[in-house]
C-alpha cells in the first residue's frame, strides 16, 4: 500500500474527527481517477461514504498534489454532504435544510476559535 494513500486517510479520519462526523462509515480507496487529485461519493441515508484517492495521477499534476490538502477538501465536502443530500431532494422542507446549516454552523463554532 502507497505511503501517499496511508497518509491520505490518516489525515481524512482526523479532520472527520474534528468535525464531528464519526457516525459515517468510511471506505477508502485507491484508484484512477479522472479528473481529480481525489474525490468523495456516499449515500446519506445509509451513511456510508467512499473517499478516493487517485493512483495515477498524470506527472504534469504530480507537482500540485499535496496529500494533506486533497484530505481536508474531502473531509469538507463530507461535513456539507448532509446539506448537498437534502438541496438535491426533491422533497425536502425547509426546515429539513434548516437544521442541515444548523448542524454545520454548531460545528463550525466549535471549531473557530476566537
Amino acid at each position: 500500500m502507497s505511503t501517499e494513500f496511508i497518509e491520505f486517510q490518516d489525515y481524512f479520519k482526523k479532520y472527520q474527527a474534528l468535525f464531528g462526523l464519526t457516525g459515517y462509515k468510511v471506505y477508502f480507496k485507491y484508484e484512477p481517477l479522472d479528473a481529480s487529485f481525489a474525490d468523495i461519493t456516499g449515500d446519506q441515508m445509509d451513511m456510508v461514504i467512499t473517499v478516493r484517492l487517485n493512483s495515477d495521477l498524470p506527472d504534469k499534476d504530480k507537482p500540485h498534489a499535496d496529500i494533506k490538502r486533497s484530505a481536508k477538501h474531502e473531509a469538507l465536502h463530507l461535513l456539507l454532504f448532509r446539506l448537498e443530500a437534502k438541496a438535491r431532494d426533491r422533497y425536502t422542507s425547509q426546515y429539513q435544510i434548516y437544521e442541515a446549516v444548523e448542524e454545520i454552523v454548531f460545528k463550525l463554532e466549535d471549531l473557530i476559535k476566537e
